[in-house]
């Protein structure tokens, strides 16, 4: 008869036992690995894979589009320096030259770039998915860069933040599109919603200004359906140009104070006097643009290029390296030298002058160029009411806003976009205030965007070819 042993016999003395701790590792251990292998987990990462390339291959792109449009401006600040009568020559050449590459190679390629992708995010629909290639293929994005950078170097009034968005998203497209059959997909309208934000967090190192613009102004979708693609899309982006550039500021650390009383009366003065002026501007440009139209013929469209170029090539011989570029020196000085004031005519300069050099019909973004506008306008309101000096820079950033939102009616993006290039966070309130009050402001002028207008071209454009036939050359903008 067997010998029965009690219970405690055959287990390990205590010393030996597993511990309480580790009998608590050791289930979440299974638990972590079941779930880390989990389906749900594995088509997560396969989904996500795509979306983490490009985002990473549009930092890169981003990085290296800005430093060749930094060469790009100041190339051109050198030459106008040492011999100011080229203007007369270089800048229509460079106008005309701008314009036949987008006019022969990439007729998509023209201006901003941001109605571009909103057009595309429209189309992106099982039907119609085809005929966003021709506003955002890769040749459109190498064309796009192109253009824009010989636009520069002859002394465009432009900015490369709209051209980003649409590589950014032609980056995007073409790596959802090279995506195996059977491989889990997100939809193609998310792939360009990403990309768009992803291309603004790295042209400005602004990653809640990608998360916010496309909120405010790529979709009207919840954001609930596409928010972890977006957020990664645009932290890797972010990181891998702060990776290749440091962790930099677009326009540093400007001294901002509130001291009350005066200063409120200013930042409501320049937000509603910015605001309206932003959209007149935008006006204006839409006013041109259908002007142009007229131009049917070869010869007529180059000749209105080549007017353009020699106008802007007058300023520039004129008023000297603060009529053309960017403007971001413009913005640097009254920021960070208190002793610098713009002349009264600069801001009307320079509204000018991104009028000529966007109806061109090359390639060219208009946000960096607005905040230049909106800081003169500020510049001069302040001095024009007597705002105190340590109130300044405080006018300076709100009028940059508000002359951003009433161009592109999106305040939001607008403050949040110039608080993460300065880092003042003291006065977000005053940016939003700004801007909400420039949104109101600018609705009295034009109820739409200038983007919405310009999204609506871009559309019955696209619907009007066949999608796998090559496009035909339109007359106008």
């Amino acid at each position: 008869m067997p010998v029965m042993q009690s219970p405690t016999e055959n287990q390990p003395p205590p010393e030996q036992q597993p511990s309480f701790y580790q009998r608590v590792l050791s289930l979440l251990d299974q638990r972590v690995f079941r779930f880390l292998y989990s389906a749900r987990v594995r088509r997560t990462v396969l989904q996500s894979l795509p979306f983490w390339i490009a985002s990473l291959l549009t930092g890169i792109a981003a990085v290296a589009y800005e430093r060749v449009f930094v060469w790009a401006e100041e190339t051109s600040f050198t030459w106008l320096r040492a011999q100011p009568l080229l203007a007369f020559l270089l800048t229509p050449l460079a106008f005309l030259v701008a314009w036949i590459l987008v006019r022969q190679l990439a007729p998509a390629a023209r201006g901003s770039g941001i109605p571009q992708v909103m057009a595309a995010i429209e189309l992106s629909t099982p039907v119609n998915h085809r005929r966003a290639g021709w506003l955002l293929s890769m040749r459109v994005a190498i064309v796009k860069v192109l253009s824009s950078v010989v636009l520069l170097l002859g002394g465009g009034v432009i900015g490369r933040e709209g051209p980003t968005i649409q590589v950014s998203a032609a980056i995007f497209r073409a790596i959802n599109r090279l995506q195996p059959v059977g491989w889990p997909q997100l939809s193609r309208q998310i792939a360009l919603i990403t990309g768009g934000a992803a291309g603004l967090a790295a042209a400005f190192n602004t990653p809640l200004g990608g998360i916010v613009f496309v909120v405010e102004e790529l979709t009207q979708t919840h954001i609930t359906h596409f928010r972890t693609a977006v957020f990664t899309a645009v932290i890797i982006a972010g990181l891998t140009a702060q990776g290749m550039l440091g962790p930099y500021l677009y326009l540093g650390y400007p001294n901002v104070v509130m001291s009350g009383g005066m200063v409120w009366l200013g930042v409501g003065t320049v937000a509603v006097v910015c605001g309206l002026a932003g959209a007149l501007f935008a006006k204006s440009l839409l006013w041109i643009n259908q002007f142009r139209k007229e131009f049917r013929t070869l010869e007529a469209q180059a000749g209105w290029v080549l007017g353009c170029g020699l106008l802007m090539g007058g300023l520039a011989y004129w008023i000297g390296n603060d009529a053309v570029g960017t403007g971001k020196p413009i913005i640097n000085r009254l920021l960070f030298q208190s002793t610098y004031h713009t002349p009264w005519y600069l801001a009307a300069v320079r509204w000018v002058g991104m009028a000529l050099s966007y109806s061109s019909g090359a390639a060219g973004g208009i946000f960096a160029t607005s905040l230049s506008v909106g800081s003169i306008m500020g510049d001069g309101i302040a001095r024009l009411i007597r705002i105190p000096a340590t109130d300044h820079n405080l006018i300076v950033l709100v009028s940059m806003v508000s002359f951003l939102t009433g161009v592109v009616r999106s305040p939001f993006t607008a403050a949040i976009l110039v608080l993460e290039m300065t880092d003042r966070h003291s006065v977000i309130f005053q940016l939003l205030l700004g801007g909400l009050l420039a949104q109101g402001a600018a609705s009295l002028v034009d109820p739409e965007s200038f983007y919405e207008h310009l999204k609506a071209g871009f559309l019955s454009e696209s619907m009007a070819r066949q999608p796998t036939t090559k496009a035909t050359i339109p007359t106008g903008d």
